[in-house]
């Protein structure tokens, strides 16, 4: 797939999937007004909004690199030509859906609802399921001992501390690279 189709393909499907369930469900149980569950929630409201907006550019980030890393779309009707290990992939296997949870356990803290609570469990249960039944044995499918080899360096929820390198990433030989020789003192230039 060009770029062109993986870009139009992955807006539409940016709008359709996390749009609708970080936004338009959030929204459909909340109204987004403003509660104060306790006093002194408002710490947490900018925990919220933190979390929010990391949310959002971890998951615009992560469906840029389906588009130009992958070739293709976050769908699985229109999946991507080259497993996608770069960017946050490195640290996380399922960023998007980190990013979405995280955008809506951000909604709950900032607006003070906690039925979002509820519902990002709720989203979280049904993801990790998702994940474990269809995406991962379908990638194990799709991309054998490339994606078996991911699978078992980077976590699927919790991101790593480091980035992770492949082993077609990484030097043949571990270390630096050998020295060059200096030409002998005695020797023409």
């Amino acid at each position: 797939m060009s770029r062109l189709p993986a870009a139009l393909g992955s807006l539409l499907f940016l709008v359709v999937a996390p749009g609708v369930v970080a936004g338009v469900i959030p929204w459909w149980l909340t109204g987004w007004n403003v509660e104060e569950p306790f006093s002194l929630w408002a710490p947490l409201r900018v925990v919220g909004a933190v979390l929010i907006i990391v949310g959002v550019l971890a998951l615009l980030d992560s469906f840029r690199r389906f588009v130009v890393e992958g070739l293709g779309t976050p769908a699985p009707v229109a999946p991507t030509e080259q497993l996608v290990v770069g960017g946050l992939y490195r640290y996380v296997r399922n960023p998007m859906y980190v990013a979405v949870a995280a955008t809506i356990f951000g909604q709950a803290l900032l607006l003070g609802q906690l039925e979002l609570f509820v519902y990002g469990a709720v989203f979280v249960a049904v993801v990790a399921a998702f994940v474990h039944w269809y995406e991962e044995p379908t990638l194990a499918r799709t991309y054998g001992e490339q994606y078996e080899e991911y699978r078992r360096s980077v976590p699927g929820w919790i991101p790593r501390a480091s980035a992770w390198a492949s082993r077609s990433s990484r030097p043949d030989r571990p270390g630096p690279p050998p020295e060059r020789a200096d030409p002998p003192a005695d020797s023409e230039r």
